[in-house]
């Protein structure tokens, strides 16, 4: 039986780890983020944080389930927006919005409506690769670790099925 509370902190540790990283990447060596690789920071957030609180928690069958379930689809959902932000990195440049305002601006400036659409769009800063290690771009390195997250959220939540068949048999 694995211990779920070691996953969870496990998953929270990555999460801080990677969001150091952009951190030291953005302050010492001035790689500012575009607007999604900020959105990729939210959900690293929202979903390290949902582990840590799993983790302190330490939940029973109905509690993991949850947390496990909303960690994923926070994961889930970085995975989304950084399978986009590569997607945006390996298109022709002709087809990339050019350099548009930063994410702020655009969140105090629109409405939430009009604001996402532009977000997702991109912009000229999101189509360029200004980092990459091992042959993989920042949002590539996102994406690998979001879909590792939504792994071992898949397996926390087929551990608890398990626990509550075993229960009930």
């Amino acid at each position: 039986m694995i211990n779920i509370r070691l996953i969870y902190l496990a998953i929270f540790v990555a999460c801080a780890g990677l969001l150091g990283f952009g951190l030291y990447l953005q302050h010492v060596e001035h790689l500012d983020p575009c607007p999604l690789c900020i959105l990729q920071r939210i959900a690293f957030i929202a979903t390290g944080v949902t582990a840590v609180v799993a983790a302190v928690h330490n939940p029973q069958r109905i509690g993991n389930t949850i947390y496990a379930l909303t960690m994923t689809i926070f994961a889930g959902i970085g995975a989304g927006i950084a399978g986009w932000h590569v997607w945006l990195q390996y298109t022709p440049r002709s087809k990339v919005v050019e350099c548009g305002p930063g994410l702020e601006y655009m969140l105090d400036a629109f409405p939430l409506s009009k604001a996402l659409p532009m977000i997702f769009r991109g912009s000229g800063d999101c189509g360029f690769v200004v980092w990459s290690f091992l042959g993989l771009s920042i949002p590539a390195w996102a994406l690998v670790w979001f879909i590792l997250i939504a792994l071992a959220g898949m397996i926390l939540l087929i551990q608890t099925l398990r626990q509550r068949k075993d229960a009930t048999a």
